[in-house]
């Protein structure tokens, strides 16, 4: 098991957060996640003049993950512009679960919480391996 390093993620996900693009909400978010190969992967949040067509910061991270090499999601930070803890919107609790699954660790103002206590019961690549029987 790789040892978390949260005060590194932490200040990597506040690092990133200053180049989020948000001129309409003024709402910059950031997030660094520690990968299962020992590397961490960061996203910020990209809004767009079409409101709905923003991406969150964890749309970058695991686009990053993916365009890095891959692998698993073991832990994660997603902070505001004073560096507060950011609780993921439905959308990217349901990105970080398909790339770290139910162990994967979420920082939150109460410490670190499973993926499967922030979205509880959730549907992933499992479940359509399932229903192909």
């Amino acid at each position: 098991m790789t040892s978390i390093n949260w005060e590194l993620l932490h200040n990597e996900a506040k690092e990133i957060m200053l180049k989020a693009y948000a001129p309409y909400s003024k709402f910059p978010v950031g997030v660094a996640a520690l990968v299962s190969d020992g590397r961490i992967v960061t996203g910020c949040n990209v809004e767009n003049a079409s409101y709905g067509l923003g991406l969150c910061a964890e749309c970058g991270l695991v686009s990053n993950l993916i365009a890095s090499g891959g692998g698993r999601l073991i832990a994660a930070v997603c902070v505001d512009s004073n560096g507060n803890f950011l609780s993921p919107c439905g959308r990217c609790r349901q990105l970080l679960f398909e790339h770290g699954g139910n162990d994967c660790l979420f920082m939150t103002p109460d410490g670190p919480t499973p993926m499967s206590t922030l979205l509880p019961w959730a549907f992933g690549p499992d479940d359509l391996e399932e229903h192909k029987k």
